[in-house]
């Protein structure tokens, strides 16, 4: 196997990265050491993202065949392989990509209520000191203007979450067996319990128990704004890792490092009127949504946090 059999397609700032990193736990499981690799975004293009601290994003893609295979080189026993690059929900190219290379893949999106999560995408930017706008309403305002001037996908703050238009694209494509949709309200109320569906959906042992008990890429503060920028550097600059320590422990280094050095209590204001005008931005997509997936979000219509409900 040298492609992956799923993928996790996004939303972003939806809890992919801790759903990516307790998916590896499973041994049924191989995912890469690299999250975000984009291949069915980007396949062949020039990649160069122009806003501030872009140029991080625009190495970390990967746009070339083979070296998209190699990331799936470790694979040796297992039933299942996958990786998570939030940014193929949000492009209208990478479904018939997708299509192309792995017409029977098993596909998993994990969404947010769009209100919180455009927040959330922002409170992300804040915290890693990219964000110069520090009033949410105006970064809305600016939104278009920086589209314009290609500043990568993650400020798209309104734009991310429209994810009835985005996910039409794959249900237009790919049998509804292949598609596996879950609410972020869902896993962070049973994280267990949404993984183990997962498992069932792929066909591994679902009664694996993962250890749920950390997040990962969180907003949040940094305590150490110098080891926060050390941590945030591509890749190769931290060279001396990459040299004597194997992939599995330098992702745990990292993550624990990352975890570490963020406080979650970041206090940014997130006013009423703002709320409401996303809300009714949202509205007639979240209705729309809800017929496609099946499922009910009518609370993401009160700017609160949906209900749990059963995984199917």
């Amino acid at each position: 196997m040298t492609f992956p059999n799923f993928l996790v397609i996004g939303a972003a700032k939806s809890g992919t990265s801790s759903l990516f990193r307790y998916l590896g736990q499973h041994p049924q499981i191989y995912t890469p050491p690299r999250k975000e690799p984009g291949f069915f975004a980007f396949e062949g293009q020039p990649v160069c993202f122009a806003g501030p601290g872009d140029e991080r994003r625009n190495r970390l893609v990967v746009t070339d065949l083979a070296a998209y295979r190699a990331l799936f080189q470790g694979i040796t026993t297992e039933k299942a392989a996958g990786e998570a690059s939030v940014v193929y929900l949000y492009s209208p190219t990478a479904p018939d990509r997708i299509k192309f290379y792995l017409p029977k893949v098993k596909l998993i999106a994990l969404l947010r209520n769009p209100v919180e999560r455009a927040f959330s995408s922002f409170s992300h930017l804040i915290r890693d000191g990219r964000e110069p706008i520090l009033d949410f309403a105006d970064a809305l305002q600016a939104e278009e203007a920086r589209m314009r001037a290609n500043w990568q996908y993650l400020w798209h703050y309104k734009q991310l979450g429209f994810y009835h238009a985005q996910l039409s694209r794959y249900f237009e494509r790919f049998p509804r067996a292949q598609l596996a949709v879950y609410t972020f309200d869902q896993f962070s109320a049973d994280p267990l319990g949404t993984l183990q569906s997962i498992f069932d959906f792929l066909e591994l042992d679902s009664h694996f128990v993962p250890d749920t008990s950390r997040r990962f890429n969180r907003s949040g503060r940094p305590k150490s704004k110098q080891l926060h920028r050390y941590l945030m550097r591509p890749r190769g600059s931290r060279s001396p890792m990459r040299l004597y320590l194997p992939p599995a422990l330098r992702r745990w280094l990292y993550d624990t490092a990352m975890q570490w050095n963020i406080t979650p209590s970041v206090k940014l204001d997130f006013p009423a009127e703002t709320r409401h005008y996303l809300t009714e931005l949202y509205r007639e997509d979240i209705l729309k949504l809800e017929s496609l997936i099946q499922q009910d979000l009518s609370m993401w219509l009160v700017g609160q946090a949906v209900r749990p409900v059963a995984v199917g």
